[in-house]
């Protein structure tokens, strides 16, 4: 069964840091648009165009941010759950190793 699901917690904390950095480049990329003027851009049609898109991605960009930020957060419990899990899992093999050898030993 092991063979068939595994978790590799240094993937999981690449993909959280991976989700935090894209919520940045979003960000960035929007900014640095914004600092455009609409006179710069050409006709009135365009500027308004350019105007809506603005506040559109400015709003869709807010709400990635959220989603972003819950899934990253379910990404941070989810490898620390699994870290728990596994550091359990270690000591309560150690422990039974132990005890097996103790008891070998009394034999």
């Amino acid at each position: 069964m092991s063979d068939e699901f595994k978790v590799d917690l240094t993937q999981l904390g690449y993909f959280g840091r991976v989700l935090k950095r894209s919520i940045s480049d979003l960000e960035s990329a929007r900014k640095a648009l914004s600092s455009v003027s609409a006179e710069q851009i050409g006709t009135a049609r365009l500027d308004e165009a350019c105007e809506t898109f603005q506040e559109r991605w400015k709003y869709g960009t807010g709400e990635l941010k959220e989603l972003i930020g819950a899934v990253d957060e379910g990404v941070d419990k989810t490898a620390l759950s699994y870290k728990e899990l596994e550091d359990n899992l270690s000591k309560a093999l150690k422990k039974m190793h132990d005890t097996a050898a103790a008891n070998a030993g009394e034999r």
